[in-house]
């Protein structure tokens, strides 16, 4: 939760006005490289959730992460509507790992409940766009699919582009900011 990244996405969603709640999947507090299995990462979701809910009582809530703790989210949300979470983000939704092109990872998508925005690159090796754009247009308007040109997994962009990777935060907390306030009307 303190890596350079969510710092500094975390900075920029604050100045967009979104507040953030992050919280450390067990194994991670643990110092263990090896992920928990699915259903104690989906608890910590819940926990997280919950945790937050207490925390900022009445607050409009989005849950969501970067990666693996987006797709954990969208799990926990598959399994249980997440109590008073209108919507769901995805910092680079990992539909599969890099090199084996698959959208089994998505298949749980289609038992949320909720909107979910997938901020995604089009150098995303964990997420072929040739692939994601037909499982959000198999969800419908459930699913906002926001692309970043030249971004790879970790939001980096080639200097060629034009782009920063600080003007990609940027843009990631805006397009995030836009699309939660469309969902409060």
């Amino acid at each position: 939760m303190t890596h350079p990244f969510l710092e500094a996405l975390v900075g920029e969603l604050s100045a967009a006005g979104i507040a953030t709640f992050r919280y450390q999947f067990p194994y991670m507090e643990q110092r263990r490289r090896a992920p928990d299995r699915p259903p104690v990462l989906t608890a910590a979701v819940s926990a997280a959730v919950y945790a937050a809910q207490r925390a900022a009582p009445g607050l409009s809530l989005m849950a969501g992460g970067k990666s693996m703790g987006g797709r954990m989210t969208s799990t926990a949300a598959s399994q249980h509507p997440l109590d008073q979470v209108r919507g769901l983000v995805f910092f680079g939704f990992p539909l599969h790992p890099p090199g084996q092109p698959g959208v089994k990872r998505a298949d749980h998508l289609a038992k949320v409940s909720v909107p979910m925005l997938f901020l995604q690159g089009t150098r995303d090796t964990f997420a072929g766009l040739d692939l994601l754009r037909p499982v959000c247009a198999k969800l419908g308007s459930l699913a906002t699919l926001h692309v970043i040109e030249s971004a790879d997994h970790s939001f980096h962009v080639l200097k060629s582009s034009g782009k920063t990777d600080a003007g990609v935060l940027h843009e990631l907390a805006q397009t995030t900011a836009t699309w939660a306030r469309s969902l409060e009307t």
